[in-house]
């Protein structure tokens, strides 16, 4: 397949894992939305000043979209502004700019940051084999 072609899936792939946090018009988030973006084994990791945290990803999903679907963070959607990626045969990185913007407890919320995706071409498609991010203000 053309490299084109296969940019073209790895962005509806991390199309996909950005829609699947967007609750904007009453949507709930789904679960296995997210976790259908990762690889079995993948790893996720958020760095901080304060720490670092690693999750799988049943553990990075579930608290955020019991913080999606239970009214205390609305109307939010995250998105990319700006990505590069590169693609070596069936793997590929993806480094993402992204922003974020919601109602956090009856208060506008926004941010930003970067994530770091580390990919791989599977037998049904590219997934998420490693995610790692870092809020602008973190």
């Amino acid at each position: 397949m053309s490299d084109q072609h296969e940019r073209d899936r790895i962005d509806a792939l991390i199309g996909a894992f950005f829609s699947a946090f967007d609750n904007r018009g009453g949507v709930l988030p789904e679960l296995k939305r997210v976790v259908d973006c990762f690889s079995d084994k993948a790893v996720i990791v958020r760095h901080s000043k304060a720490a670092t945290a690693i999750y799988t990803p049943l553990e990075f999903a579930l608290p955020r979209i019991d913080l999606l679907a239970g009214g205390a963070l609305r109307d939010f959607h995250e998105y990319e502004t700006d990505s590069s990626t590169s693609i070596f045969g069936g793997i590929a990185t993806r480094t993402s700019r992204y922003s974020k913007l919601g109602i956090l407890n009856d208060s506008d919320y926004s941010g930003s940051g970067t994530k770091c995706f580390q990919l791989v071409d599977l037998s049904d498609g590219w997934r998420i084999s490693s995610l790692a991010w870092v809020d602008d203000d973190a």
